[in-house]
Formats: C-alpha cells, sequence, structure tokens
C-alpha cells in the first residue's frame, strides 16, 4: 500500500469542496431501469456500439445514483461526442478526481480510471470552461497532471505534464525533467504521442543538433503505435518529415526502424495501427509522390488530415532520450462489469 495521497489531503490547495464535487449534474429524465447495475451495463453496451443517444439515458441514471464507472463515462460522452456538454464534463471529472483522489494506485480498479478524469479535467482546467465562466488555471492543471502522473503512474499525464516543463506552462521551465518523461514514455511505454512529440523535436532542432534520421524512424515507430483517437495529428507530423526528409536521411532511417520496431512498438493488429484505406483519400507529398510508411516491411498509403496539432518544445538529446528506463505500469484498457 502508498501513502495516501496529497491531493486527497489538499482539497485546500484546489479549492474544492465535496458538495460542490459530487452533487448530480445530470438527471435521468423519464429513463428508469431495474438497478444502476443494470442502466450501467445497457448503458455501455450502447457506448461499445457508438450508440451514443442510446447510452447516455442509461449512464445518466447510474451516474444518478453514484456509479463510479457510469460517471466516468459518462463524462467521455460530454466531453468528446457530438452530445458534448463541457460544463456536466467538467463537473463529473472533477467529483471523480476530488472524491478518489486516494483510492489505491495498485489494488483499487478504479485507479487507472481517476487518472484519466485528472489528465481530463486537468484539460479542462489549463483552458478553462466558458460555460462555467472559469478562468484557465496552468498552476493548478499542472497539480492535477502531477499526482496523476506520479500517484498513479498515468503515461498521458506523464505525457502532458512533460509538454508543460518544456513549456514552464504553470510550473518552473525544467527542460530535463520534461525529456526525462518524454524519454521513458518512448522507450518503456512505447506511448506513440510521447514518439512523435520527440521526433518533431529532433527533426525541427533547438538547444541541441537536430537529427533528421532519428526523427523519422521515431515517427514512423509512433505512427504504428498510434490509437485512432491520435492518429490524425501523428500522421501530420510524420507527413511532415517523411516528405521533406531526403533520400540519404530515409535510407538512414530504415536503418533504424528495423530494430527500434522490435523495441519501442505496442503489439497491435495491423488494422490498430497505419490506416491503410480511408473514405477521405490518399495522402501524397506536394510533389504527388505517394506517402509510404518507413519499416514494418510494407508501405502504406495514409488519410489525409486536419491540420497538425502537436505542441512544439526544446529538442532532447538522443543518448539522454533513448537510454533511459522506467518500470513499466498497466493501464485498464476495458470498462469493468461493475
Amino acid at each position: 500500500m502508498r501513502v495516501r495521497s496529497a491531493l486527497a489531503i489538499a482539497g485546500l490547495v484546489f479549492g474544492l469542496t465535496l458538495a460542490a464535487a459530487t452533487s448530480p449534474v445530470v438527471a435521468a429524465g423519464q429513463a428508469t431501469f431495474a438497478s444502476p447495475e443494470v442502466a450501467y451495463e445497457q448503458g455501455m453496451s450502447a457506448y461499445r456500439a457508438e450508440d451514443f443517444e442510446q447510452a447516455l439515458p442509461a449512464l445518466e441514471f447510474a451516474a444518478a445514483h453514484n456509479h463510479f464507472f457510469a460517471r466516468f463515462y459518462l463524462a467521455r460522452i460530454y466531453s468528446a461526442t457530438a452530445y458534448s456538454d463541457h460544463a456536466k464534463a467538467y463537473m463529473l471529472y472533477r467529483g471523480l478526481g476530488d472524491q478518489y483522489a486516494d483510492v489505491d494506485p495498485d489494488d483499487d480498479q478504479r485507479a487507472p480510471f481517476v487518472a484519466k478524469a485528472l489528465v481530463a479535467l486537468a484539460s479542462y482546467v489549463k483552458h478553462g470552461v466558458l460555460e462555467l465562466r472559469l478562468d484557465p488555471d496552468p498552476e493548478r492543471a499542472a497539480d492535477y497532471l502531477r499526482h496523476a502522473a506520479t500517484f498513479f503512474n498515468d503515461e498521458d499525464a506523464q505525457f502532458e505534464l512533460a509538454k508543460l516543463y518544456l513549456e514552464g506552462q504553470g510550473v518552473e521551465k525544467d527542460p530535463v525533467r520534461a525529456l526525462h518523461y518524454l524519454a521513458v514514455l518512448t522507450r518503456e511505454r512505447k506511448h506513440a504521442g510521447a514518439q512523435a512529440f520527440l521526433a518533431d523535436l529532433y527533426w525541427r532542432g533547438g538547444p541541441v543538433e537536430r537529427d533528421p534520421a532519428t526523427a523519422l524512424a521515431l515517427i514512423s515507430v509512433a505512427v504504428e503505435n498510434a490509437p485512432p483517437s491520435e492518429r490524425v495529428w501523428i500522421e501530420d507530423i510524420y507527413q511532415d518529415i517523411f516528405c521533406n526528409a531526403s533520400e540519404p536521411i530515409r535510407r538512414q532511417a530504415q536503418a533504424r526502424v528495423s530494430e527500434w520496431e522490435n523495441k519501442y512498438r505496442r503489439a497491435a493488429s495491423k488494422d490498430e495501427r497505419w490506416a491503410v484505406e480511408s473514405v477521405r483519400g490518399i495522402r501524397t507529398c506536394a510533389d504527388d509522390r505517394p506517402l509510404v510508411l518507413i519499416g514494418g516491411g510494407q508501405a502504406a498509403a495514409a488519410p489525409p488530415s486536419a491540420p497538425q496539432s502537436a505542441q512544439r518544445g526544446a529538442q532532447p538529446d538522443q543518448a539522454g532520450v533513448m537510454g533511459v528506463a522506467l518500470k513499466d505500469a498497466s493501464m485498464a484498457n476495458t470498462a469493468p462489469g461493475r
């Protein structure tokens, strides 16, 4: 068992009150169910099928009865679908983060979900919530991320915190700590976002020398690791680097990818990585050359996407990035049945 979390004790720091954080922010409407558990199961069945219209009343019913996982997935619907309501999402995440900040990170099945709630909450706090007239508060956002990153060992929190340390936003600027987080995420956690972010830093340069071959090799691995929700901006970076890399750089990158794929790529089926076909068309470089994927034994065409949204930062040195190790930790990927 680990010591009780600083965040749980620090209701004072965050200015949260239990009444505000836990008060119902959704109503069950006219829908009725035999029990919150039945409502949750029905809601999650619809959620997994991406039928959010059907999922909402069931999850709202269960959430109104304080069902932890219903509250979490209801917040996901409110924050990231066509049924968005950011005020409700914020309040749900805030309640989860405040109530469960000190659950055992090793033995409580809710712990990974609390960490993700804190990451989502940090994003809201960092940018502000217009609907609630909540002003941006980067320092408070950094506190949420720091707790999720250290107490829960959450990789997404570590990634977001690393970017804050590079920017000096909400925290004192600390490139060394930022690059440590990015290094461990790249090598040990095989985190696609961190890999892509580092690749972009290597490509653009900064306080240290550029390394285009490392950039192309690393972004190639990141593309294959990318989950669907992260593909757009990661493929954008790949397109930028690949299309502007010279043939000698591509050959150097190809040699590195053959080794790095085994070290830094997560196990996943092909259709979970690079999107080969898309109704949106095929990506090409400015000279109409097709975009191909370095490594993996096969070339693949990638779909076009929205403008790149990756944030920039300082460039680490190669030895520091690829040479750091950290104990791996797992994250629950499926919703519990109860």
